[in-house]
């Protein structure tokens, strides 16, 4: 199958929303792309991890993309708000009929990006009165067409295993066959 994932890390990512969704998807043989939105390949979290991205964001072209995927994490959500590159690249995959996922406070950039009027989201519970053209729902994870958000880290596995969903892979059919003999 082969689709393509962006995953943007910026300063202060939540590690657990990042890496363990990264983990999943490769695991089922989809083609990760990990870019940092600051100007060096390496990336701090907001637990003092460093992961290396394997590209800068200047060099992301939306329509190389089936999905684009946003670690939540404070200060990271922010710094991805404020990155307007970060909000096109959101905008263009969207128009494009990709998948756009956000966990934790992240789903905050997709609000920058307009892309979330009459919506269903769920996000961080401490920002949701953020998504006043949305309609909140507090689940867990929440599905809305080609929109994924989830509330935070504790999700992060089912978050992953949803946006596979959405890109046509059933996670459990073939985790199931890698980790249960």
């Amino acid at each position: 199958m082969n689709k393509r994932i962006l995953f943007i890390l910026t300063e202060g990512f939540e590690e657990i929303e990042a890496i363990t969704p990264i983990d999943i998807l490769r695991r089922l043989d989809f083609k990760i792309i990990i870019a940092s939105g600051t100007d060096k390949k390496e990336v701090v979290g907001s637990h003092n991890i460093t992961v290396k991205a394997d590209c800068l964001l200047t060099e992301v072209s939306a329509e190389y993309y089936d999905a684009i995927v946003l670690p939540g994490g404070m200060p990271g959500s922010r710094n991805l708000k404020d990155n307007q590159l970060v909000c096109d690249l959101v905008k263009a995959i969207y128009k494009n009929g990709g998948l756009v996922a956000a966990i934790c406070a992240a789903p905050m950039v997709l609000y920058q990006a307009g892309i979330l009027s009459g919506k269903n989201v769920t996000s961080y519970p401490d920002i949701q009165d953020l998504f006043k053209n949305a309609i909140y729902t507090a689940n867990g994870v929440e599905v809305d067409g080609k929109i994924i958000t989830a509330k935070g880290a504790g999700y992060s596995a089912l978050f992953a295993a949803k946006i596979s969903e959405e890109l046509g892979i059933n996670p459990v059919e073939v985790l199931g066959k890698m980790f249960i003999s």
